[in-house]
């Protein structure tokens, strides 16, 4: 794994170099966390409903994608977006959730940087997309995406 030369409250769109891969942190889900996000933004009973969930298709209760997007955004933001750069995001593609996210599971970012191109029409910014997976503590993917983010060019 590629560390980062630069910290993240100094790091520029040029410090973002193709082909880097990072891993970063680890979250560990409660059931509690995953109760209250479901009951507050995504109601169904896979995510609300012990007794439900345990005879539903995934033998347990599991968490919403939404709340494993709000996980990778804690671990994206706090380790590899930059704290001085970042501009903003036109959205991401490619989102998936291959597997589950239980209660107990400890999660992990794991990005690699799939381009890095200056901005043809603003030359103070880049453009930057990203492969990035949350794994498991048994390396099972549990969310994919690609992010596009809009980064300032070291002054």
């Amino acid at each position: 794994m590629a560390q980062f030369s630069t910290p993240i409250d100094d790091r520029w769109f040029d410090d973002y170099k193709v082909g880097a891969v990072y891993e970063f942190g680890d979250i560990t889900i409660t059931e509690e966390e995953i109760l209250e996000f479901a009951h507050r933004f995504d109601p169904q009973p896979i995510h609300t409903d012990l007794a439900y969930a345990a005879d539903g298709p995934f033998r347990g209760l599991i968490a919403s994608g939404w709340h494993t997007s709000g996980i990778f955004m804690r671990l994206f933001a706090d380790h590899y977006l930059s704290k001085v750069a970042s501009l903003a995001s036109p959205g991401v593609d490619e989102l998936r959730w291959p597997h589950p996210v239980r209660p107990g599971d400890r999660l992990r970012l794991r990005v690699r940087v799939l381009e890095a191109r200056p901005s043809r029409s603003k030359p103070d910014r880049g453009i930057v997309r990203t492969r990035a997976q949350l794994l498991s503590q048994e390396d099972q993917i549990v969310l994919s995406l690609v992010a596009v983010n809009l980064l300032r060019r070291r002054p």
